[in-house]
């Protein structure tokens, strides 16, 4: 069930120099789409009534990337901590009354599942102020530590910086993600102070704040996964190929055949049906969705496509957005294929390359075809009919139509339209010379003084 009313404030005004980025490090994409949006898909998700992006430097390509989601920005202008960055988002919530929760633009992978445990947690009977989510990786790392005392309520939270040794030993960690009342959390932070090491205003200050007032706070506890952040390129790579593994175990539990699960790099939406089977080394793209029963052959690179049951792909094949493959089409080997339709059993074996065109039901593209879709100015298109046969090493100039059942002749340049059921040649009549390349093999040799 849909959380009927919250809001979610989503950090991303950090500098992020340690991805030595011109692009701001929210942006990086995982499985081909920015993290930031990764978090900001699962928060409308779940209907967040507001949604607030707090920007700092880098605010125009955060703004851009926004660009009609329907959020909100707030501008941290000088980097002052967390609890200051929330601060930024007040007057984006001014009259907002019900929960919120904090989340971080750079901790893309928290779940559907698990902020609606926090919202849930929040409005328990015995009403906590705030509801952390933690976690308890392998390597803690810098984190700033959880201390919990009876139950799930914590009796303290440390900054890593500021902990003990003994603090430092405890496995639960902060993730920095929240869920705190309206009503309470802008008093609540008003109160943080920067007596700290760092000299920052910290958000989980508001832990101790609220148990200062006889609001406890507590904890709960999500996967490592889900808290992992980014703050360098080596640590997106890490969360890239974890995000990988998840989605792959997912499509083996859903019915696809992975012959070599490892080698096969998903995007964030790809569609793949039930009994479709992925060969080794094979990359998806934005935009792909396959069918039941469809198979895709090694090393191919598939974007934007549309690939129907009973069609094969590959190997070596790449299919680019636009491209439709209707029931039991075959694009082969070193054949790309770009904002194109091959109709039912329809085939491009080899070699060739089809854009900007339509292919009939059944017919056929013999190797080394290509469309000349692009006269240096203008995209034109190519209209081939149902049962159509194009002979091998075929120019087909663009506009231009081939009809139903016509057959292209080898090595044909055709610049006007073919009529159905005909033929249509169009290269240089071949001659003969009987004995001329003896004849050129003696002259030269003679000339370079060789026997």
């Amino acid at each position: 069930m849909n959380q009927s009313k919250f809001s979610a404030v989503i950090l991303a005004a950090g500098q992020g120099t340690r991805m030595r980025s011109d692009t701001h490090k929210v942006l990086h994409p995982i499985a081909g789409k920015p993290m930031l949006l990764h978090l900001l898909a699962t928060v409308e998700d779940l209907g967040a009534e507001r949604r607030v992006v707090v920007v700092g430097k880098g605010r125009d390509q955060l703004e851009a990337a926004l660009d009609g989601h329907g959020v909100e920005t707030a501008l941290q202008a000088e980097q002052k901590g967390t609890a200051h960055a929330v601060q930024m988002a007040e007057d984006a919530l001014s009259g907002f009354e019900g929960p919120v929760v904090i989340l971080y633009g750079d901790t893309p992978f928290v779940t559907r599942e698990t902020l609606q445990r926090m919202l849930t947690r929040l409005e328990a009977d015995d009403t906590p102020g705030v509801v952390v989510l933690a976690s308890s990786p392998e390597d803690g790392k810098a984190y700033g530590r959880v201390i919990l005392g009876e139950g799930d309520h914590i009796a303290k939270m440390v900054e890593y910086k500021d902990a003990t040794e003994e603090e430092r030993a405890v496995k639960l960690c902060n993730s920095g993600m929240m869920a705190v009342s309206s009503r309470d959390l802008f008093r609540w932070l008003a109160k943080v102070g920067n007596a700290n090491a760092a000299g920052e205003y910290y958000l989980p200050d508001v832990v101790m704040i609220a148990n200062d007032e006889g609001r406890h706070a507590v904890a709960i506890e999500g996967e490592a996964f889900e808290t992992a952040g980014v703050n360098s390129r080596a640590e997106l790579a890490h969360l890239e190929l974890d995000w990988q593994r998840r989605r792959r175990e997912e499509a083996l539990e859903q019915g696809a055949t992975l012959i070599d699960p490892e080698s096969v790099w998903f995007s964030a939406d790809t569609e793949l049906g039930r009994d479709c089977t992925i060969e080794p080394h094979v990359v998806f793209g934005p935009g792909v969705k396959i069918a039941d029963g469809a198979t895709i052959r090694a090393f191919s690179h598939i974007e934007g496509a549309t690939i129907a049951s009973g069609c094969e792909v590959g190997p070596f094949a790449r299919l680019r957005p636009g491209a439709v493959l209707e029931t039991g089409a075959k694009v082969g080997n070193f054949v790309e294929v770009k904002k194109a339709r091959l109709g039912e059993g329809a085939k491009a074996n080899h070699l060739s390359y089809i854009g900007d065109a339509d292919v009939g039901t059944k017919a056929n593209i013999g190797a080394g075809t290509i469309t000349c879709n692009y006269d240096g100015f203008n995209k034109s298109r190519t209209e081939i009919g149902d049962g159509a046969f194009i002979g091998s090493n075929t120019a087909l100039v663009a506009p231009v139509t081939v009809g139903e059942g016509a057959i292209v002749g080898a090595g044909s340049v055709i610049t006007k339209n073919v009529a159905a059921d005909s033929l249509a040649v169009g290269r240089g009549e071949q001659r003969g010379f009987v004995g001329w390349a003896k004849r050129f093999r003696d002259k030269q040799a003679a000339r370079k003084g060789v026997k």
